[in-house]
């Protein structure tokens, strides 16, 4: 299944570049972590599709072949108004509300757009790895990496290939890296850089622990807010998610349903693709039980 390249305006008329899998009725959006593209869906995308979804994996401003905003507006809650954008644009297309499947930066946007921005203007939630509280050293640790020679760039593929190694030592390496070349940008001086705005990375850098806990604070807001289904994806193994952050979100989001999975970290897509395609299709095929019993 060949993609189609779909281009959307996100909320300053910004590029929004996605792929389109699919066809059907119930559209399905997946929006990638901070630092990826689009590309972290290929497999699940594939594997959503096929149960009769149009799935859109978008390019999040300032990443992968999404325009770079000239404001340098990267805050959690410019995500969430591009989704917004997004979404009225695939409802305009497919008639029906979609999906929304987003990973930490893409479910910190699901999370806002839902409760705060646009409620009622998505069918369902699915949040990877993410929830309104997280742990603070996990996220030095990813900012941290994306840090790291974000100026001097990569000789070649092959060293990007040896940081992500060095960050994910669990993971086996690819032994094929034309996956990891859609992540980097060719410059006119011969290096590779990451695919994305280093203006992003600025704005988690600038982040100081009170403006974090207020953001924590407005996504717990948000999420109180949440009355659509809501499923919440964990890797057993991740930084950013301990079971005392998911018991909280229960409380807030008693309705939402859980699910951990073993042997994966943060990046549960990327670290076990087929497990986590399976939960999110169990999810759908329910919604769509629900809605046909209604």
């Amino acid at each position: 299944m060949e993609p189609k390249r779909v281009e959307f305006q996100g909320a300053e008329k910004n590029s929004l570049i996605s792929d389109r899998y699919g066809a059907g009725h119930q559209p399905v959006i997946m929006l990638h972590g901070g630092g990826q593209t689009r590309h972290s869906w290929d497999g699940a995308a594939r594997r959503i599709a096929g149960l009769g979804h149009p799935v859109y994996a978008v390019d999040q401003r300032g990443h992968g072949e999404s325009g770079w905003v000239e404001s340098e507006k990267y805050g959690f809650g410019d995500f969430a108004e591009d989704l917004v954008a997004v979404t009225r644009q695939v409802h305009a297309l497919h008639k029906a509300k979609p999906v929304v499947v987003g990973a930490s930066l893409g479910g910190f946007a699901g999370m806002l757009a839902e409760g705060k921005f646009n409620s009622g203007g998505l069918s369902a939630l699915v949040l990877v790895d993410i929830t309104p509280r997280i742990d603070m050293d996990g996220v030095r640790k990813i900012v941290g990496f994306m840090g790291d020679r974000v100026e001097e760039g990569f000789a070649t593929v092959e060293e990007a290939a040896e940081a992500i190694a060095r960050y994910l030592p669990n993971r086996s390496r690819p032994k094929d890296l034309s996956g990891l070349s859609k992540n980097l940008r060719y410059h006119s001086d011969g290096r590779y850089r990451w695919h994305w705005d280093p203006a992003f990375l600025k704005v988690r850098q600038n982040h100081d622990s009170h403006l974090a806990e207020q953001v924590q604070q407005d996504m717990l807001t948000a999420v109180g807010r949440l009355s659509l289904p809501v499923l919440l994806i964990r890797g057993q193994n991740s930084e950013l998610v301990s079971m005392d952050h998911v018991r909280e979100f229960q409380e807030r989001v008693p309705h939402a349903r859980f699910t951990d999975i073993r042997d994966a970290g943060h990046m549960v897509a990327g670290d076990k693709n087929d497990v986590f395609a399976t939960a999110v299709e169990e999810f759908l095929v329910d919604l769509k039980s629900d809605a046909e019993a209604v």
